[in-house]
């Protein structure tokens, strides 16, 4: 079992800058394929971020060029830097894993990801 925690959100004006967190319990981070996904309402939790074993990366157009993901096996934690934040990425941010793959699957293949957590809310304003 796989225990994740999102911690990070907040609310800041369009240009700012957020780091999100997700803390995994039981294992490392750096063991499987971890990833970012957002959802606003009404519309489908859509893929922001991910990173694989080896620590190669993947992003959504959308953030490319301002959101970083990384990890930290020494703490447990998964981070999404979020730079040059604008008010179309406000939304829920989820954390998730791929507990079966080392290489992470295509950001549209939500069905993939098997462990989740409940989310932190991200607001910018303009």
């Amino acid at each position: 079992q796989v225990h994740l925690v999102e911690s990070g959100g907040g609310s800041v004006q369009a240009g700012g800058s957020l780091r999100l967190s997700c803390s995994a319990s039981v294992y490392t981070p750096s063991s499987f394929c971890m990833a970012w996904f957002r959802q606003t309402l009404g519309k489908e939790r859509e893929g922001v971020a991910s990173i694989d074993v080896d620590g190669g990366t993947s992003y959504s157009d959308s953030v490319k060029g301002r959101f970083t993901i990384s990890q930290d096996d020494a703490k447990n934690t998964l981070y999404l830097q979020m730079n040059s934040l604008k008010p179309e990425d406000t939304a829920t941010y989820y954390c998730a894993a791929c507990t079966w793959e080392r290489v992470c699957p295509p950001l549209s293949r939500l069905s993939e990801y098997n462990y989740w957590g409940q989310g932190t809310r991200v607001t910018v304003s303009s």
